[in-house]
């Protein structure tokens, strides 16, 4: 049962503002955001912080919370995600089954997502550091039909999944099944769920291929600055009680991200340098 205490609030402006779009990669760097009022910045650094006061002092608070880095920790986090002549951030290849893989060594994070998730809008905001690398972004669903590699530096290397669902490649099993059971180097799975329609089943048919082959992944709430408060909610609790049921593989804490306004992309590259080894925290989280 969802327990939420709805409060007034203002809705969240247009997304289709171009203006809003231009803002948003002035806002790539977590010290970019020190000049707002403390309540934007911390809901932007932190979304939850936004949704906590609806919520029925009865929910528990502690899955939302559990990774929550320092203002330390984010900065040093995003020195990885800046590409410099000894730290180059590019595209590297793509595939189309898992044989034509480049055979790589370092860690390895991948981004999957129902069509039309925001994928790789998501992507684009995470290297917003390097506007260099290249992330082709569409407006039309399915744009991905293959598996694309990003390599930063020799810290890590990012795959940009093709998606599923409406408009995926007729070959989609055929190509992610083999890469999640056979990836030796692939340490984190992102499962992309759209924030403003909750789960749908093919997100629940991507869960359970998760648990079945036993990959680790954490599911990231993607576009939350699409619908009203109380959705959101309903949503995001939905999705708790999904991950505490339904999963062990999956990382407790559901990510709340907007690409378009930049909220909690700091902490979703944190969360990618942390497990990917190429940082250590100051302060412990669970992941």
């Amino acid at each position: 049962m969802l327990f939420l205490r709805l409060l007034p609030h203002p809705r969240p402006r247009s997304p289709l503002d171009t203006v809003a779009r231009v803002g948003a990669h002035r806002l790539a760097s977590v010290n970019d955001a020190s000049a707002l009022p403390e309540q934007k910045r911390k809901r932007l650094i932190y979304p939850f912080s936004g949704l906590e006061p609806h919520l029925d002092r009865s929910v528990d608070r502690t899955p939302f919370q559990l990774f929550h880095p320092c203002m330390e920790d984010l900065t040093e986090a995003e020195k990885l995600f800046r590409s410099s002549a000894r730290h180059k951030i590019d595209y590297h290849t793509s595939a189309e089954r898992m044989d034509h893989a480049p055979q790589l060594k370092q860690p390895e994070v991948c981004f999957i997502g129902r069509s039309n998730v925001g994928k790789s809008s998501l992507i684009k905001a995470v290297f917003s550091l390097s506007p260099e690398v290249e992330v082709r972004v569409s407006k039309k669903p399915g744009h991905t039909k293959k598996m694309n590699f990003f390599r930063v530096g020799q810290a890590f290397t990012l795959v940009d999944m093709p998606g599923y669902g409406h408009r995926a490649p007729r070959d989609f099993v055929d190509m992610v099944e083999p890469y999640l059971a056979e990836r030796r180097n692939l340490v984190r799975m992102f499962l992309l769920v759209d924030g403003s329609v909750g789960l749908q089943k093919a997100d629940l048919v991507a869960i359970e291929m998760c648990e079945e082959m036993r990959c680790p992944y954490v599911i990231v709430l993607t576009k939350v600055d699409k619908c009203g408060t109380g959705t959101l909610l309903m949503n995001l609790l939905n999705v708790k009680d999904v991950i505490q049921t339904q999963t062990s593989s999956c990382f407790p804490q559901p990510f709340l991200i907007s690409s378009l306004y930049f909220w909690g992309i700091y902490v979703l590259r944190c969360f990618i340098a942390h497990v990917t080894g190429s940082m250590k925290l100051k302060n412990t989280s669970r992941s």
